[in-house]
Parts: C-alpha cells; sequence; structure tokens
C-alpha cells in the first residue's frame, strides 16, 4: 500500500515510521525546512529524536505530489487543524480514502472529529485511527494495539488488515462515534489525574479518578449514541489507563503542572506540544450540559483551566458531593 502521512509532528512521524516497514511512505511536513531537515538526518530531530527513518519512509512538502501517488491518507494534524487539511485534500483528491487520528472535539463548534469530515468531505471512505499509544514508543517499534473505526464496516476491517503488521495491532470496530469520545474525553482525565499526582494525593485518589472517569465517558458517549462496550475496550478504557498513569503523556503532564501553580500560557510554552484535553475540556463541559449528563470531573477540570478554582479547591469539591449509588 502507498500512505500519505499528512503532519509531521510526534504522531504523524511515528505512524510514518511504523507504516514504513511493510509500505511505501509519503510523510508531507508544512515547512520546508523541517522536511529538508528530516530528510537530510533521516530523522525527526524536533519531535522524535533518535528515531531513524526506515528506507521506505520519504519526506516531502509537496501536498500534491504526496496525495498523487497514495491509496491511503492518514491525516495527523492536531484537531485544531483539520479542517483546514481536510479542505486541502478535498481540493486535490476528493475521492482519496482517509484516517484521521486527532482526539477532541472542535473549539468553537462542539464537533467530533468525523462531523467536522462530515461538513468538508460528506459522503466518504474513512475512519479514526485512535487508541492507547504514546508516538515515541510506536515510533521506537514497542508493542501497541489500537482501533480503526469507521461507520462503513467493511473500510474498518480492510483498512485495519491492510495496516496491521509488525508490533502495530489494529482492530477493526463500527462505532465511531464512541471510539472518537474515548479518545476526546480521556485526555481532560488525564489533567485531572495529573492534579492529583502532583498533589500528592496518593494511589487510591488516582484510581477512583480513572474509574468514576471511566463513568463519565460512558454516560457522555451513550449520550451521543455510541455502545457502551466500546468504551470496555482500547478506544475507551485502555486509552484512559494510559493517558492518565502515563509519564509520556501531555495532558497528564498539563495537571502536574497546574498543580505546582503554574499558569496555562506558561504550561504551553514548557510543553512545546499540542495537549488536546485543554479545548476539548470546555467543549466537552458544554456539551454535556446541553445533553444533561453528569460529568463533574470533566466540569472541575473546565473550571481550573479556566481559572474559577485553584486545583485543591476542585478536589475538596469533588469529595464533598453527596454520596452517590455506583
Amino acid at each position: 500500500m502507498r500512505i500519505a502521512v499528512l503532519g509531521a509532528g510526534a504522531w504523524g512521524t511515528a505512524l510514518a515510521i511504523a507504516f514504513a516497514g511493510r509500505h511505501a511512505v509519503s510523510l508531507w511536513a508544512r515547512d520546508a525546512a523541517s522536511a529538508g531537515d528530516m530528510s537530510d538526518r533521516r530523522e525527526n530531530l524536533r519531535y522524535l529524536p533518535g528515531c531513524r527513518f526506515p528506507a521506505g519512509l520519504q519526506v516531502t512538502v509537496d501536498l500534491m505530489a504526496a496525495l498523487g501517488a497514495a491509496d491511503l491518507a492518514v491525516l495527523a494534524a492536531p484537531l485544531a487543524g483539520l479542517r483546514p487539511l481536510l479542505q486541502q485534500v478535498k481540493a486535490i483528491a476528493p475521492a482519496m480514502p482517509f484516517l484521521w487520528v486527532c482526539k477532541g472535539l472542535e473549539a468553537g463548534s462542539g464537533l467530533l472529529p468525523h462531523q467536522v469530515v462530515a461538513e468538508v468531505m460528506g459522503a466518504a471512505a474513512c475512519g479514526v485511527l485512535t487508541g492507547p499509544s504514546f508516538a515515541l514508543e510506536v515510533a521506537r517499534g514497542l508493542p501497541t494495539a489500537v482501533t480503526l473505526a469507521a461507520e462503513d464496516a467493511a473500510f474498518a476491517e480492510s483498512t485495519a488488515q491492510g495496516l496491521h503488521g509488525g508490533n502495530l495491532r489494529i482492530y477493526a470496530n463500527e462505532d465511531l462515534v464512541g471510539a472518537e469520545v474515548g479518545g476526546a474525553v480521556k485526555n481532560v482525565l488525564a489533567i485531572a489525574t495529573g492534579i492529583c499526582d502532583g498533589l500528592g494525593l496518593g494511589n487510591n485518589a488516582r484510581a477512583a479518578l480513572i474509574t468514576r472517569g471511566l463513568v463519565e465517558i460512558t454516560r457522555f458517549g451513550e449520550a451521543l449514541g455510541a455502545r457502551r462496550e466500546t468504551f470496555m475496550g482500547l478506544a475507551g478504557m485502555g486509552d484512559l489507563i494510559l493517558t492518565c498513569t502515563g509519564d509520556l503523556s501531555r495532558n497528564r503532564r498539563v495537571g502536574l503542572l497546574l498543580a505546582e501553580g503554574r499558569s496555562l500560557p506558561d504550561i504551553a510554552r514548557d510543553l512545546g506540544h499540542v495537549a488536546e484535553g485543554v479545548p476539548a475540556a470546555r467543549e466537552i463541559a458544554r456539551r454535556a450540559t446541553e445533553l444533561g449528563v453528569e460529568m463533574p470531573i470533566t466540569r472541575a477540570v473546565t473550571a481550573v483551566l479556566d481559572g474559577r478554582l485553584t486545583p485543591r479547591a476542585a478536589v475538596e469539591q469533588l469529595m464533598a458531593r453527596d454520596p452517590k449509588h455506583e
């Protein structure tokens, strides 16, 4: 298969490296200087230093050439860049089958990625690749299992089979909404667990946050039409556990730094990467209110991000809630 990976950040580069072991891969970078540096060094020194590019991976700044030579496109832009990237793809290769890998709800519209795709592309052969996966570990070839979800079951199955191989296991799934909700909400909950760990509240508190966080994911997802069982799999529980406990999690890092009293602008400068749980928290909280879904952890995180509560006050507020039936 010939694959065009559009976006040379950490995750796009990691997937390009993983796929290039079995496929011909073009990694499209927007910046010519970055593309030239990666081509010369055969690694992405900015995002994944030390992860060498396989021979089957070529870097380009020519989007038209990358798409023209591809059988499948993988859109590896952050959610804020998904809509403009889709518009570029539509102008060049409107019939190109594609996947996206971003997670969250679009700022302002509150749309899930597949809804953004539908607005721009209409009906298309497409799906989301999501699940518990740190870019660095994928790039290093460590064992990883993810979900490829699409409304078209045949597309999900055939594309998963085509990409599956080596140490990257890919499972097909038809619950596109559930897969996206799991990927969006877990980032918010990772901020919460980072705050918990940063305040030194212990393992009991972390376990409680993760467990009750899974309840919030499930409530929200079911209200949007997702299947409950999706949240017991890789796109739900798997991604939640990894992001809430792994030291490579950007969203958990946001929580840790918030617990230290750092400001959001300062944290953004420190990370140097997009932490998609920050914009997602506000959109999820807003949509939950519209749907009448109870999401106290998400609301507490949003209050901290907006400066309405300190991290410790948010924890105290959660602990002071009336007892409930589990």
